[in-house]
């Protein structure tokens, strides 16, 4: 195995990998992981943060927000980048400023130092993400072994998220907030001290000139869209919003052209011209927007609905990842057992249907009914995301595969944005049509603030208020899940249909 910076690999095209190649594995799901969980590991700590640090209400939202808009914003640079200094490279200098930056919140002692550390976090994650994947492209040469690790690898990324959230509140509970950034150092300490050993160095033989321009352009696409698109659901199509993705799309015709144009682009258009791939990366993105979609909805009932804790809500929530990382392993293996990768696609869309269906018929007092719900979606959705990121990662030149996954990861962003705002605005659209008139002004707007005027009535009053809106709530619930499933359905016939053309296990 080689530890220098050529681009050869260890393990020859076609070659199954060892023992060597799967441990290294296990030491990339660390980064991967803690990644995922970073987007939600505040949710328990915020008031620990407001009490100490005193943040206003902006900082306090930037504090949130600041994490995931840098790293939506720099995916595409970082994956580019990766291509051409190399993968293995770019993951321990990620690693590294992920690290510090975790100290730096830590130890936090006013907020516009913690939201600067969240913004180098923001960096050190968009290093991590397409770099973990481009390895996994480079280790795995074999199809049957390559698939059985994305779907390893798309498990680890889908259960992250919602582990964050508990560990938070664990963690939180028992020590103080800085604590929840700390656990991050062990694993990156020890992806520091194993990675130069266990995993190759590639890179792009003839990359070309870095193309700096396209670098603001890809982030003034990605940013504006992506903001106005988490705004929508909780402040409505107001024209700020829709202004900000008009702008963000204004700024991606350009970054497009600038592809086409630049004789060495960030993006080769050619990439997306490999066979599969653009299918790939539009059904990625729908399979993010109905899971994420689902999430919204998912958590504000457990707790506004059901009356859960925050602590609680989380460990319901986490029920349903338990099946997440059986899914990849079971898809892969239904392809290499003959099942065409389309059929093994579009039945994952089916699965996301049906869980969505089953969300169509909950009732105000329906946890188990939701849980399972969401618990087949998160299993349809790893499903997919094994599959489509197998298929793009095979289709996309070696050569090019931190640019590749670095495109997979956005399309994610943009399909997780896009859920919230369309099936979240249909939701409380829904929410508000069914309020009376007669309920308080500010009770018609969310559940959220009909809690809130309702700790300020009296009993009766209070209970009367409560039960209508989270009858409305679950009605918008009701409907949004159908929007989704409809999606989805028109999803699987998509992905049978594109797909099929596509050979299972190509390349």
């Amino acid at each position: 195995m080689t530890n220098s910076t050529s681009t050869t690999t260890p393990v020859a095209a076609g070659r199954r990998a060892g023992r060597h190649e799967w441990t290294a594995l296990g030491v990339l799901m660390l980064p991967l992981l803690l990644v995922s969980m970073d987007v939600s590991v505040l949710y328990f700590a915020t008031p620990a943060i407001s009490a100490d640090l005193h943040p206003s209400g902006t900082q306090q939202l930037w504090i949130f927000d600041v994490y995931g808009f840098v790293l939506a914003g720099l995916l595409m640079t970082m994956g580019s980048l990766g291509d051409r200094i190399g993968r293995r490279r770019l993951l321990l200098t990620g690693a590294a400023a992920f690290g510090a930056a975790s100290l730096l919140a830590a130890y936090a002692n006013s907020a516009e130092t913690l939201i600067a550390a969240r913004a180098v976090l923001g960096i050190g994650g968009a290093t991590l993400m397409p770099s973990t994947m481009a390895l996994v492209r480079t280790m795995f040469t074999d199809p049957g072994q390559r698939a059985k690790a994305i779907g390893l690898w798309s498990g680890v990324m889908t259960g992250g998220i919602a582990l964050g959230s508990v560990m938070s509140g664990i963690l939180v509970e028992h020590f103080w907030w800085g604590s929840v950034f700390l656990v991050n150092l062990p694993a990156m300490v020890l992806l520091l001290l194993l990675g130069p050993v266990l995993l190759p160095e590639s890179r792009d033989p003839d990359p070309g000139r870095f193309d700096w321009p396209s670098v603001p352009l890809s982030m003034a696409a990605v940013l504006p869209v992506v903001y106005g698109l988490k705004e929508i659901p909780s402040e409505g199509w107001h024209p700020l919003y829709v202004l900000s993705i008009a702008v963000g799309l204004l700024f991606a015709a350009l970054f497009a052209h600038r592809q086409r144009t630049a004789a060495s682009p960030l993006i080769p258009p050619a990439l997306l011209k490999g066979r599969g791939f653009a299918p790939a990366l539009v059904l990625n993105l729908v399979a993010a927007l109905a899971m994420m979609g689902s999430a919204i909805f998912t958590t504000q009932y457990l707790q506004a609905v059901l009356g859960k804790s925050p602590l609680a809500a989380a460990l319901w929530s986490l029920l349903p990842s338990v099946f997440i990382g059986f899914a990849g392993p079971v898809t892969a293996q239904l392809v290499q057992r003959g099942v065409h990768r389309a059929y093994v696609v579009a039945g994952g869309f089916a699965a996301m249907a049906a869980g969505f269906s089953m969300l169509a018929v909950i009732g105000t007092d329906s946890l188990w009914l939701v849980l399972a719900g969401a618990g087949v979606l998160a299993c349809g959705m790893v499903a997919i995301t094994s599959q489509l990121v197998d298929l793009a990662m095979s289709s996309a030149p070696a050569e090019r595969a931190g640019t590749a996954s670095s495109l997979l990861e956005t399309g994610t962003e943009f399909g997780g944005a896009l859920g919230m705002a369309v099936l979240g605005s249909i939701g409380t659209a829904i929410y508000r049509h069914e309020m009376p008139s007669t309920a308080p002004a500010a009770a018609r707007e969310t559940l959220g603030d009909a809690l809130a005027t309702a700790a300020h009535l009296p009993g009766p009053a209070a209970g009367s208020l409560l039960a209508t809106a989270r009858e409305a709530f679950t009605s918008g619930f009701q409907g949004a899940a159908i929007a989704g499933a409809v999606v989805v359905a028109l999803a699987a016939v998509g992905a049978a249909v594109s797909l099929r053309k596509t050979e299972a296990g190509e390349k």
